[in-house]
């Protein structure tokens, strides 16, 4: 299992969730949980975002498929065979869990550029939403970071604002670091590794804090902090 912080290729991720992965919601693609895939460049097409303390995730659902304005008209949460969307999926899982059920763990990974994927921890989710927006309703959900359920690999760190490496910071730090490990300067098995850890005051937002380290360095450095 991977740590919050990997660097991966589509081909690992998928290797992962023993599925191909090609669409941005994919519920219960695993008996255990749901996975979701993001993006926050420029270009991506749905303006996902953490909030100010970094324990959040505002996700936003996904557009009609196959539909000319599917930019135009609302998030469909049923097909034309009133069968559930994506969308639908993960909204009644929130109701499900407003009834009683277990909430939906979802894992989440994050685009960072062509080819260059990281994994951003596991979440629950915890709320579904209708919201207006550019004139139609789109589909927002909102994910909270499931700490029991990862394993890092480095010393144990609380959930405090700013855990999470804001997407900047990790373009910053990948194109610094030449997308290698900075102590042996292989481009495998990479890790977004706080120098200074976070739960002795080390920073996320600061990309001099930050740096690319693979599996084997990043687990010598937690050897020692340990």
């Amino acid at each position: 299992m991977n740590s919050r912080g990997d660097v991966l290729s589509h081909h690992q991720m998928c290797a992962i969730e023993g599925k191909m992965l090609q669409q941005g919601m994919n519920f219960r693609s695993s008996e255990s949980h749901s996975v979701v895939l993001m993006s926050r460049r420029p270009n991506a097409p749905y303006p996902d975002r953490f909030s100010v303390d970094g324990r959040s995730l505002h996700y936003i659902g996904h557009d009609a498929y196959g539909v000319p304005n599917k930019t135009e008209i609302d998030q469909p949460l049923v097909t034309n065979h009133q069968t559930l969307t994506p969308n639908g999926k993960f909204f009644k899982a929130v109701a499900d869990a407003n009834s009683g059920a277990p909430q939906e763990r979802v894992r989440v990974y994050e685009k960072l550029k062509p080819g260059v994927w990281v994994f951003n921890g596991t979440f629950r989710l915890t709320e579904a939403h209708l919201v207006s927006a550019g004139g139609r309703l789109v589909c927002e959900f909102t994910l909270v970071l499931d700490d029991e359920s990862e394993a890092p690999l480095q010393v144990a760190q609380s959930l405090s604002p700013g855990r999470l490496i804001p997407t900047e910071v990790k373009l910053l730090v990948w194109k610094r670091d030449g997308g290698r490990c900075v102590q042996c300067g292989t481009s495998e098995n990479l890790h977004f590794d706080h120098i200074l850890p976070f739960s002795l005051g080390g920073t996320s937002v600061n990309a001099d804090n930050i740096q690319l380290l693979c599996q084997k360095h990043n687990l010598e450095k937690s050897a020692r902090i340990i």
